[in-house]
């Protein structure tokens, strides 16, 4: 459905290392630099990291969530533990399995060094 998602930063650098910190607990590569932006470049789609073009601050989405996907509850686990240990935030409950509406998942969120909101998916079945 999506090609790619892009969010703002204010530090290239230093989004580079958080991104690629939490994002290799994906198994994703690290970041392709092409001048003021990062991408993360998969199967499933391209990340990317981007300073605003029209020069001016990075603000984040208040209301949005970028939401990666993980392929176990460890994973999930890994990934918020690798937001955390570069400078991440924890938001919301620890991570862990919410249900609702006959879904259960597995989840963790963050904010990034510039304030977005993200999080790690596990769909349990």
């Amino acid at each position: 459905m999506f090609s790619h998602v892009m969010v703002g930063t204010n530090d290239l650098d230093k989004a580079k290392a958080f991104y690629d910190a939490l994002l290799g607990t994906l198994d994703v590569r690290p970041a392709r630099v092409d001048g003021h932006r990062i991408m993360y470049l998969t199967k499933a789609g391209i990340f990317m990291v981007s300073k605003p073009i029209n020069g001016e601050p990075a603000t984040h989405a208040n209301g949005g969530t970028i939401g990666f996907a993980c392929s176990s509850p460890e994973q999930v686990e890994a990934w918020h533990a690798a937001g955390i240990a570069n400078g991440g935030k924890p938001i919301e409950d620890p991570p862990g399995v919410r249900e609702g509406g006959g879904i259960k998942l597995y989840l963790a969120y963050l904010r990034d060094l510039d304030g977005n909101k993200i999080c790690a998916m596990h769909r349990m079945v």
